[in-house]
């Protein structure tokens, strides 16, 4: 019996930080277009131009597809912290909370056919799916580096903070509107404080301290989709996850104070 075509019950929000990435954007809107089940209508595809020197806003401000697609731009490379706020207000802006917020990384390495499992567990209950590459995916094309920084990145964040999630930097994401809404409600400005790529532990450390209900679905990257380098900085990255355990212990040491 063949199985049934995947079908939303709810509306889809994506937001797609992107930094000179005017090679890859058009594919990867491409792709999301050959996945119509994953866009249903009252969708949105939210584009938000991290101060690129490339023709990123362009290509947003001529699609003249089929996605519903919408461009923020900020005025200068502010980094993805800013982005992810800047697209999280956005997004949540008129969003019902039964909507799902995916974000994905804007050069391709996000791997959409996995989108529709992380989907479906968050229609089943779950308030944010991981696509987690250390827990049954694989990182491929990938520099040494970049592997030994992804999950030294999940180790520290578990040890320094606690959270039993093994990747924790990775962009592409599944939040239930309703969850993020509440953590925008408490945390307000502060949020998201990291402005790199630790942003992402920072937010998910923040889901889970309101108690919200994590998966992780299995998930391959490969670095061979993207056209160019990555945009991520290790030195700046480091450094970032560094002050975040730095706050997350004083947090701890005052609760027990």
């Amino acid at each position: 019996m063949p199985t049934p075509p995947f079908e939303l019950s709810a509306s889809t929000v994506f937001v797609v930080p992107a930094f000179n990435e005017e090679a890859n954007l058009p594919r990867l809107l491409a792709d999301l277009e050959s996945r119509p089940e994953l866009v249903p209508p009252g969708s949105r595809v939210i584009v938000v131009d991290d101060g690129s020197e490339d023709g990123t806003a362009a290509i947003v401000q001529n699609y003249a597809g089929p996605l519903p697609v919408e461009l923020i731009q900020l005025g200068a490379n502010y980094g993805p912290g800013a982005a992810f706020r800047a697209g999280f207000a956005a997004a949540l802006d008129g969003c019902s909370d039964d909507a799902f917020v995916v974000t994905l990384e804007a050069d391709t390495t996000s791997d959409l056919d996995a989108l529709s499992t992380m989907l479906a567990r968050a229609e089943a209950g779950a308030e944010l799916v991981l696509a987690s590459v250390h827990g049954g995916g694989q990182m491929l094309n990938v520099s040494l580096l970049r592997r030994i920084l992804s999950r030294g990145a999940g180790w520290a964040v578990r040890r320094g903070i606690g959270i039993q999630a093994r990747t924790v930097s990775s962009f592409f994401r599944v939040y239930r509107a309703s969850a993020l809404r509440a953590a925008s409600e408490r945390y307000g400005e502060t949020l998201i404080r990291e402005s790199g790529f630790a942003c992402k532990a920072e937010l998910l450390a923040k889901l889970a301290a309101i108690g919200a209900q994590i998966e992780e679905v299995p998930v391959d990257v490969d670095g061979a989709r993207r056209i160019g380098e990555s945009k991520m900085r290790v030195l700046p990255t480091l450094l970032g996850y560094w002050r975040l355990m730095a706050r997350s212990r004083i947090g701890l040491e005052k609760a027990a104070a």
